[in-house]
């Protein structure tokens, strides 16, 4: 056997290989719990994160692994029908078909996905890095592929929206259950949150002065991005109620738009406390015996400290919900050196949803309050503090409070 017909086989072989590595890729990358993923990567594993961001983008997954998987068993099918031509002339054929169809369908189909599938969990963590490479490397080929693929399609009528995913019916079902496990994990997640973890911190809260003029209440009304608005009368601590706008309108209609005789506090419900420590799961149940959606959070001192709408409760199950009024987090700035500028204020959920982070919020409702739990004192202007794969440089204080931060990922994020 001369060197080349060598360096065929032993490129036949490597090409095999690839095929097995690509499919029992495919299977564990499609097949495993993406409930206990999402747990592992809030446990800290890198690869995990990186295998949820590329479950993200499941048709770009699926099509890089495919392509990659078909360019492998043409190479290797191709040569070694070379070989078996060289070796037993035109009956070669006959013996390459059958010998490339075995080991093909046994040694790079149904071995690795039976490895695969018995281990998902390990065989996705084991291949997550090198298959973002290769979706890296595959991604504009994808792209080009996709838009002929409709190219083709279209003379015949079949119209695939440009945003319309070119997917199997398995593969979206298997989308659908990730999906599905996702939300089981979160709803089993409330019992262990509690009303404080969620609720919007009294800093942030929108707010009305009961005393100021009908015309100043409608006017601050009608300019806040929500529908229920609290109202304090005398001190901003003093809270008398809760405020719809549609019962505000329709008291302006019936007087005929004269705001004179509107009593607004008469139109307001009396205000509802509930302690901080209360879990969601309770407070699902709270709100749906009381049929109010908003509550205000209340310390062990009767203090208020923020509050707590159905929304937020709904959005820790469902992820975040958005509607025509609603804006990009305030208080975050991200800067073109890949730093983020973040007011103290912010509360860590919040940031952690707008930025994909894992900061942990278990000790800290806010970033400025994680920042002095974990540097045990509170920092002076210019100190910076390393933890959680971030550097937290402090930019402003406003005496003991830290109002401005500067955070910046040490890693660079994993691929989507």
């Amino acid at each position: 056997m001369d060197i080349p017909d060598w360096l065929a086989l032993l490129i036949i072989l490597i090409c095999l290989g690839l095929s097995f590595f690509f499919s029992g890729s495919e299977t564990a990358l499609t097949a495993f719990s993406r409930a206990r993923m999402l747990r592992m990567e809030k446990a800290g594993s890198r690869n995990a994160g990186i295998v949820n961001r590329l479950t993200d983008a499941r048709e770009r997954l699926i099509g890089g692994i495919l392509l990659g998987n078909n360019v492998v068993n043409i190479a290797a099918s191709s040569l070694a029908t070379g070989l078996m031509l060289a070796w037993f002339g035109d009956v070669g054929v006959v013996y390459a078909t059958l010998v490339m169809t075995a080991v093909v369908v046994i040694f790079t189909e149904v071995l690795p996905k039976t490895i695969a599938i018995n281990a998902p969990e390990r065989i996705a963590l084991l291949v997550a890095r090198p298959i973002r490479w290769v979706v890296r490397v595959f991604g504009p080929i994808l792209i080009w592929i996709e838009r002929l693929v409709r190219l083709l399609l279209s003379p015949f009528g079949m119209r695939v929206g440009e945003s319309q995913p070119i997917l199997s019916a398995r593969e979206e079902l298997r989308g659908k259950q990730a999906d599905f496990e996702v939300t089981i994990l979160h709803v089993l997640d409330l019992r262990e949150l509690q009303v404080s973890d969620v609720m919007i911190h009294r800093t942030e809260m929108i707010t009305v002065c009961a005393d100021e003029s009908p015309e100043a209440v409608l006017k601050a009304v009608l300019d806040a991005p929500v529908t229920r608005i609290p109202l304090w009368s005398r001190t901003p601590d003093n809270f008398v109620g809760t405020l719809h706008v549609r019962h505000l309108l329709v008291a302006i209609q019936e007087a005929g738009g004269n705001l004179a005789k509107i009593d607004v506090v008469s139109l307001a419900r009396p205000p509802w406390f509930v302690p901080n420590v209360r879990s969601l799961t309770e407070q699902l149940k709270a709100f749906r015996r009381r049929k109010s959606p908003l509550a205000l959070v209340v310390d062990e001192y009767g203090e208020v400290m923020g509050l707590v709408t159905l929304e937020d409760i709904i959005e820790e199950i469902v992820g975040d919900i958005t509607d025509e009024r609603d804006v990009d987090l305030p208080g975050v700035w991200p800067q073109p050196d890949g730093s983020v500028h973040v007011e103290g204020s912010v509360p860590i959920r919040d940031l952690n949803r707008a930025m994909e982070w894992n900061l942990p919020d278990e000790q800290a409702t806010t970033i400025a309050g994680l920042v002095i739990h974990e540097a045990r004192s509170i920092p002076d202007v210019g100190q910076t503090f390393t933890f959680y794969g971030f550097r937290f440089g402090v930019l402003l204080k406003d005496r003991n409070r830290i109002t401005s931060l500067r955070i910046t990922p040490l890693t660079r994020a994993p691929a989507r």
